[in-house]
Parts: structure tokens; C-alpha cells; sequence
């Protein structure tokens, strides 16, 4: 997957995350992230990310982090 691809999944994560701000933990957000991932997401899409958090992940939050070791 090149790095723009990467780079527009890991904007689409901080989007679905701002958009959850008002949770009242990063573990709430985290996993209002990760259900919408499960529902939303095509599988290729999933697998990206898991694989570039799990390769690499620096443009990740933490709170993505905890949304992706939901999945």
C-alpha cells in the first residue's frame, strides 16, 4: 500500500475520532472507533491499517492504537 493510501486511512481514523471527542475516555473513543471500523470498513482497508500500525504506526495516535488492537 503506497503512503498516500496510508496516509488518507490514518486521516479518515483522526476524523472518526474528533467527530467521538465528547467520550469521556480515549478507551471510550478507542472503541467507537474500532466498531465503526468493523462495520464501515472493507477488509482490505482493515488489514492496511492493522499492518501499517503493526509495521510502522508513527502517524498513529494513541488512541487509534487502542481502537486498532480491537479489531
Amino acid at each position: 500500500m503506497s503512503s498516500s493510501q496510508i496516509k488518507t486511512l490514518v486521516s479518515m481514523l483522526n476524523q472518526i475520532a474528533a467527530n467521538n471527542n465528547y467520550k469521556k475516555t480515549d478507551e471510550e473513543t478507542a472503541k467507537v472507533v474500532a466498531d465503526h471500523v468493523n462495520k464501515f470498513w472493507a477488509r482490505s482497508m482493515k488489514e492496511n491499517i492493522i499492518n501499517y500500525a503493526n509495521s510502522d504506526g508513527s502517524a498513529l495516535s494513541p488512541t487509534i492504537k487502542l481502537a486498532l488492537a480491537q479489531l
